[in-house]
C-alpha cells in the first residue's frame, strides 16, 4: 500500500508557522488535529490479506506451522539468501530462544543504545548482559569497547544494527572467532538491508528480525531467527515448538514461539508491497535531508545508499550548544504540534531497571552512550506520511532553532515528555 491507498494524517494549522507566537506550544494552533506517529503501521493491500484469512479460515489451519507460515519462511530465506529462516511470535521471543540455542551464558555483551528487549532477553534467563559504549557516528556497538569489557566469563556477544545501518561486522567476528565467543545480532531495524553486498541475515551465527506492527515490514506481531548453521536451526525449531520432534515425542526443552498463520498471511502480503513502502521511506528520507539541511545544531543521521536500505528511521542529533535549544524541548514543542517525536534510546537500557540497580556505575564506561541518548530523535515517516506533513514538521524544527533563545527562554525550567 503507498500513500495513495492511505488516508494522511489531518492537517490543523494550514498556515505556515511564522514567528515562535504561532508554536502550539504557546498557544497557537496544532499543526496537525491527529497524532502523527513514528511508526504507523503499513497494512498492504487489504484485499490479498483479506483472502488470504478467508483461505485460512476455510481451511482451519491456525498455527502449528501452516502453509502460510512456511511459505514466508521460504521466501524469507530466500530473499536474504541464508539457509534457514525460523519464523517466530514476536521479536524478543526469537531473541531469548536463538540466545539459550546458541548456549550463551554468563555474561554477554550487549550495547546499551538499544530497545530494553535486547538486554532483557539476557536477564530474562539469568544471564547478565555487560553493557559496552557505541561508535559516535554509527550509533552501533563499537568493536574497540567490546576488548574491554571481555572478562572469563564471557560467552557471547550481541551486536546492534542500529536504525537499519549494519555494524561493524568484520571487527565483531574477528573478535569473536579470537575469543571464541559465540556473535548474535539484533537485526530488528535491518530487515531487507545489506552489508557489503551480502543481506543482513548472513552475519554471526544467527540475526534476529522483528516484525512488530510498528515496523516498515510487519507480521501484526511477530519475529524470525534466521542463520547458515543447520545444527542451530535445528534445535530452534525444537525449542521453538515445546521441543516436539514429532507426535509425542518431545526430545528437547522448549517453549512457544510460533507464528499464527493470520501473522504469516501479513506477512505474506506485506512482501508483496514492501519495495513501495522502501520507496516511500526513501523519499521521506530525501525530503528530510533537504529541508533540514543547513539547521544549526541538527544533524540528519545518514544512509549509505550504495547498500540496500529500509530507510524506516528519521533519526537526528541535536546539538544543544549549536541549536540554542535542547532536543528534550524540542521534542516538547513537536509534542504540541501533534508530532510524537520518540527519544530513541533513552536513557539508555544501563539507566533502567533492573539494570540502574544492579549497574550502577555503568554509565562511567558508557560516555559516548550517555550523550547520544541525550541528542537523538525520530520523527515520523512511512507511507502515513507526505511531503506535505514533512515540510511542515521541517518548518517547525527550523522556526525553533531559528529563535532557539527567544523559545528557550519562553519554555517551562522543566518539561515534561
Amino acid at each position: 500500500m503507498t500513500k495513495r491507498d492511505l488516508p494522511l494524517v489531518e492537517t490543523g494549522n494550514n498556515s505556515m508557522k511564522l514567528s515562535p507566537d504561532d508554536l502550539a506550544i504557546f498557544g497557537g494552533a496544532p499543526a496537525f488535529h491527529e497524532a502523527l506517529h513514528v511508526g504507523r503501521p503499513n497494512v498492504g493491500d487489504r484485499e490479498r490479506l483479506l483472502e488470504r484469512i478467508n483461505e485460512l479460515l476455510d481451511r482451519k489451519w491456525l498455527t502449528n506451522q501452516g502453509p502460510f507460515v512456511q511459505e514466508l519462511e521460504q521466501r524469507i530465506a530466500q530473499m536474504i539468501g541464508v539457509k534457514h529462516c525460523i519464523a517466530m511470535c514476536n521479536g524478543t521471543v526469537a531473541l531469548e530462544i536463538a540466545i539459550r540455542a546458541a548456549g550463551l551464558a554468563g555474561e554477554v555483551i550487549v550495547p546499551s543504545m538499544t530497545f530494553i528487549a535486547t538486554a532483557h532477553a539476557l536477564q530474562w534467563q539469568r544471564i547478565t548482559p555487560v553493557f559496552c559504549d557505541c561508535d559516535p557516528t554509527s550509533h552501533n556497538i563499537d568493536p574497540s569497547c567490546v576488548e574491554t569489557v571481555i572478562t572469563p566469563r564471557t560467552s557471547g556477544i550481541i551486536g546492534v544494527h542500529l536504525w537499519g545501518r549494519p555494524c561493524d561486522v568484520q571487527a565483531l567476528a574477528e573478535i569473536a572467532r579470537r575469543r571464541n565467543l559465540k556473535l548474535l545480532y539484533d537485526a530488528a531495524h535491518a530487515f531487507g538491508c545489506s552489508c557489503q553486498g551480502r543481506m543482513i541475515g548472513n552475519f554471526g551465527d544467527a540475526e534476529v528480525f522483528s516484525f512488530h506492527a510498528t515496523k516498515f515490514f510487519n507480521t501484526f506481531e511477530g519475529g524470525a531467527v534466521v542463520t547458515n548453521s543447520d545444527d542451530l536451526a535445528a534445535k530452534i525449531r525444537l525449542m521453538k515448538n515445546f521441543g516436539f520432534a514429532g507426535y509425542d515425542n518431545v526430545t528437547y526443552i522448549g517453549t512457544n514461539g510460533k507464528m499464527s498463520e493470520v501473522s504469516a498471511a501479513m506477512g505474506l502480503t506485506g512482501l508483496e508491497s514492501m519495495a513501495d513502502v522502501v520507496a516511500e521511506n526513501y523519499r521521506n528520507y530525501q525530503q528530510y535531508k533537504r529541508q533540514l539541511a543547513g539547521v544549526p545544531g541538527v544533524r540528519l543521521t545518514t544512509y549509505d545508499e550504495t547498500a540496500r536500505s529500509n530507510y524506516q528511521y528519521i533519526i537526528l542529533e541535536v546539538d544543544e550548544t549549536a541549536a540554542q535549544i535542547s532536543r528534550d524541548q524540542l521534542v516538547e514543542i513537536l509534542h504540541a504540534e501533534n508530532i510524537l517525536a520518540r527519544r530513541y534510546f533513552y536513557p539508555g537500557c544501563h539507566q533502567m531497571e533492573p539494570y540502574r540497580s544492579l549497574f550502577p556505575h555503568a554509565g562511567l564506561l558508557l560516555p559516548v552512550t550517555e550523550s547520544l541518548v541525550k541528542r537523538v530523535l525520530a520523527l515520523p515517516t512511512g507511507t502515513a506520511v507526505g511531503p506535505n506533513e514533512i515540510t511542515k514538521i521541517c518548518q517547525i524544527i527550523r522556526l525553533a532553532v531559528e529563535h532557539g533563545d527567544d523559545v528557550r527562554a519562553r519554555l517551562p525550567p522543566r518539561v515534561a515528555i
